[in-house]
């Protein structure tokens, strides 16, 4: 868990397009977090970032994991924040997953490099991805987190809208994000790709 973030793994415990267009970045409005999508020059210090987040490797080689999974990997969906001296303070991941069959957003993993925990950089890279996400037309989000963290985002329990993951979790840390209330929101059994192992 990273202290920025209050993860609960930020994922599933495992035992749980085209291209976007080049985004500038937004500037975070807090302080100095530069957020932008991940490009092909960021995969090594993402890994390592999400390595040096958490007590293993395990998260580090899910997002690989994902990468490399075409029927997860949403394009312009992997989000960095950067430090001021232009290094990755904390990356964040939306994948595809399905809703009683119908397509939805998984948050996961979302980590932030120690030196720069506590700081935001979380919470900026959070936000930047749910814009993307929206611009995108997407409708849902779930995450699997700590219920005192993510509700800052807007999150509350996926039970409230009758969706439920298929493992036993406590039920408010499985939580959903509705992007757009002009939708109907999917209810049923949560769906992850195969590299979250459930």
């Amino acid at each position: 868990m990273t202290d920025d973030d209050h993860s609960l793994n930020d994922s599933p415990p495992s035992s749980p397009s085209a291209p976007h267009d080049r985004d500038p970045g937004h500037r975070s409005s807090d302080t100095l977090w530069t957020t932008r999508p991940e490009t092909a020059g960021d995969i090594a210090a993402v890994h390592a970032v999400n390595a040096a987040a958490f007590p293993t490797e395990a998260e580090a080689d899910l997002f690989d994991a994902l990468r490399d999974d075409p029927s997860a990997w949403l394009p312009g969906l992997s989000y960095v924040a950067e430090a001021p001296d232009g290094s990755l303070a904390a990356c964040a991941l939306l994948t595809r997953c399905l809703v009683g069959g119908v397509p939805a957003l998984a948050l996961a993993p979302v980590a932030t490099a120690p030196a720069y925990q506590r700081r935001g950089a979380g919470q900026a890279v959070v936000r930047a991805l749910l814009d993307a996400a929206r611009l995108r037309g997407e409708s849902l989000v779930l995450v699997l987190g700590h219920p005192e963290y993510y509700p800052k985002f807007g999150f509350v329990p996926a039970s409230r809208y009758g969706i439920r993951p298929g493992f036993e979790v406590p039920d408010e840390a499985m939580m959903a994000l509705v992007l757009d209330g002009s939708a109907a929101v999917a209810q049923g059994t949560i769906e992850y790709p195969a590299a979250f192992g459930v």
